[in-house]
């Protein structure tokens, strides 16, 4: 249950955040937080990260309304199961999702706000919503590789994975 309210949380500082740049900002208007390395700048995206898929705002409605639906069947399937990283990670996926989820179903884009420019170089504005998906997402590749090291170790591992093991050693 705990990771539905981290879910909650991600999508309450999110939306809380977007509206509060979408109220208080004019489109393109930016307020330096950190000299030019980072701003708060007011943008809009139609697309998905880095602005791929423009305008296809009921492809992404329809593959997050799927996203969605498979995470909180699969955090179902997992609530009993020890370990915190995955459903943490999931919990934040799934916050992130449903954050860009209501923009995009609201009003056909995300608002994105947090701009870091590293030298000439300016990478893609974001908001609450990314972080969620981009550090979750990170935190079930990093559940991944520590449960495929634990099976390894423990011997636990698949078939091929026992057999690899055992021909290595000898």
């Amino acid at each position: 249950m705990w990771y539905y309210i981290i879910a909650f949380i991600v999508l309450l500082i999110d939306q809380v955040s977007k509206w509060m740049i979408a109220t208080n900002l004019q489109l393109r208007e930016k307020i330096s937080v950190i000299g030019d390395f980072f701003l708060i700048t007011s943008h809009r995206n139609t697309g998905a990260a880095f602005s791929i898929l423009e305008n296809q705002r009921w492809f992404f409605i329809v593959v997050t309304t799927v996203v969605v639906i498979g995470l909180v069947w699969y955090m179902q399937k997992i609530k009993h199961q020890s370990g915190v990283i995955l459903p943490l990670g999931l919990s934040l996926i799934l916050g992130g999702a449903i954050g860009n989820f209501i923009d995009r179903l609201l009003t056909g884009e995300v608002v994105d706000f947090l701009q870091f420019n590293f030298g000439s170089y300016t990478f893609p504005i974001f908001n609450v919503a990314d972080m969620g998906i981009c550090i979750g997402v990170g935190l079930v590749l990093l559940d991944a590789l520590v449960t495929v090291k634990r099976e390894n170790q423990s011997g636990t591992g698949t078939p091929a994975e026992q057999q690899d093991h055992s021909s290595n050693q000898a």
